[in-house]
């Protein structure tokens, strides 16, 4: 063999121990994990992460592995039909298999146990490393005997992902995270869209449609969005994983995931179903007694509360407000109680970061229903109050609507929007603006609203909600203690509330 091609195999070989350095040095401290039936993410059947966890949903299994900041979140996570198992050493996930019952579910067959495979790729490993270290000694010792000519510059290599479009999995790696309890884990997330029968299409609106569909025998809402209102999609979807965003007021948030139908991407957001329906179809049909608009009322505020407080500890949660709040954005659930929905447009902000989120989404709020700031457009952008008290102007014509389907003396008025009287059904932006701002007009009032105690104070907190001046407005928080102290005091006097008002 003559000393040219000696030495290319030399180099060969140290090109190779380097580059196996090169990667043992990135996976310092990382366990080598078997991995099974995740996309984009097995290399020959094999991972490097903090975890190495095995699940098991409804009968399809994956093996895989994570980092250690979700592991808490994703390791303590329980639901039916679902097990998950994570431990901490090279392939301690291989072996494991489902527990034969699972909440009075029987569990498939276990996975076999050998793994020739496992065994062939570790072996071909230590080959390739025995030879790379032999090729590094017979080059040094070539070019110590020859000393002709210096050894070529090695440059760092990067290694690029292959075989799927990277897009993909960016997009699950950001946005289908469980956010600690607010919904499944992102590896369950990844998989739902295979497992959701579709049944019927409960609404339409700009930006898709809602469908009830059923999941492990138990229905749920998944709202479908066009293709031209993906930014409500990634917004939603990120602020539904927001640490401790669960709440009773709050939609709940089951999973996110994107699937493919004729040749189309569709995106999907899976939430909590709730039979009734939005709050505006739901008034259409029914009147209320005084107790139960309370009731109602209240639980938006409370809702509101939980949006637009910002949550100090280990696990932060930024304030939020909704920027599109109406009653076709508020959902009501069997024990009377409204929950929060749609928050596509919302704003997030977190005075302990300093910083201010609020999207780039084009679409702006619901015309009927912007504060005069807005319409006017004199409101402060970089406020995040400013936001905050546009909501309380939405919040205002939500318990307007409600209160008008109460019924007092027996009488009760059909379900009308805000401002109906005064703008057409479709109304422009300049014909919203003109009536509240150059006129300065409020929803009317019904007499007999006056004539019962729970309304009227409803009535005084409407009016301190509609103020023209954005910082006079009452904040959330104040409305909710308004309310529960309403909801547990029945001895107040009604002419004392009047002289409030």
């Amino acid at each position: 063999m003559g000393s040219s091609a000696l030495l290319t195999v030399v180099l060969a070989g140290a090109l190779l121990w380097i580059s196996a350095i090169h990667a043992d040095s990135k996976d310092d401290g990382k366990l080598l994990c078997t991995c099974e039936n995740l996309k984009g993410t097995c290399v020959n059947g094999t991972c490097r992460g903090d975890i190495c966890f095995y699940t098991w949903v409804n009968g399809d299994e994956e093996r895989g592995c994570f980092s250690a900041m979700h592991a808490m979140e994703q390791c303590m996570t329980s639901f039916r039909r679902f097990f998950v198992h994570c431990c901490k050493k090279d392939h301690c996930n291989a072996l494991t298999t489902p527990p034969p019952n699972i909440n009075g579910v029987t569990t498939t067959t276990p996975p076999e146990l050998s793994r020739p495979e496992l065994w062939i790729t570790v072996s071909l490993l230590l080959l390739i490393m025995t030879a790379s270290v032999c090729g590094l000694v017979l080059f040094l010792c070539f070019r110590c005997a020859s000393s002709k000519k210096e050894p070529p510059e090695i440059h760092d290599v990067a290694m690029l992902p292959n075989g799927n479009d990277p897009t993909y999995g960016v997009i699950f790696d950001e946005f289908c995270t469980s956010g600690s309890g607010t919904g499944l884990p992102y590896l369950v997330q990844r998989t739902m869209a295979r497992q959701i029968s579709l049944v019927k299409c409960v609404g339409k609106g700009r930006y898709g449609e809602v469908w009830r569909g059923t999941w492990m025998g138990e229905s749920v809402a998944v709202k479908i969005f066009s293709s031209r209102d993906e930014h409500s999609w990634f917004r939603e979807t990120e602020i539904y994983n927001t640490v401790q965003l669960r709440h009773d007021n709050i939609l709940g948030f089951i999973a996110s995931d994107m699937t493919s139908k004729n040749s189309s991407t569709q995106l999907w957001l899976v939430t909590h179903f709730h039979e009734p329906g939005s709050l505006y179809d739901f008034l259409q049909n029914n009147s209320l007694e005084p107790e139960s608009c309370l009731r109602m009322c209240l639980s938006v505020a409370c809702g509101l509360v939980h949006l637009h407080t910002e949550i100090v500890s280990s696990q932060e949660k930024p304030a939020i407000a909704h920027r599109d709040l109406k009653s076709r954005n508020i959902l009501v659930k069997r024990n009377g109680q409204c929950c929060i929905a749609d928050l596509g447009l919302a704003v997030i902000h977190s005075q302990s970061h300093d910083y201010l989120d609020v999207g780039n989404n084009p679409r702006v709020g619901t015309k009927r229903y912007m504060a005069p700031e807005v319409l006017d457009e004199t409101i402060h952008m970089d406020v995040f109050e400013s936001y905050k008290q546009t909501d309380i102007w939405a919040l205002g014509l939500v318990f307007w609507e409600i209160t008008r389907r109460t019924m007092v003396n027996g009488i009760v008025e059909e379900y009308r929007p805000p401002f109906f009287d005064l703008v057409p059904l479709d109304p422009s932006f300049e014909e919203m603006k003109k009536v509240v701002c150059v006129d300065q007009q409020r929803p009317c009032l019904h007499n007999r609203l006056h004539s019962h105690p729970i309304l009227v104070a409803i009535v005084k907190i409407m009016k301190e909600c509609w103020y023209q001046s954005p910082p006079a407005r009452l904040t959330a928080l104040r409305v909710k203690k308004t309310l529960s102290k309403l909801d547990h005091d029945s001895d107040f006097s009604i002419d004392k509330l009047k002289q409030d008002v």
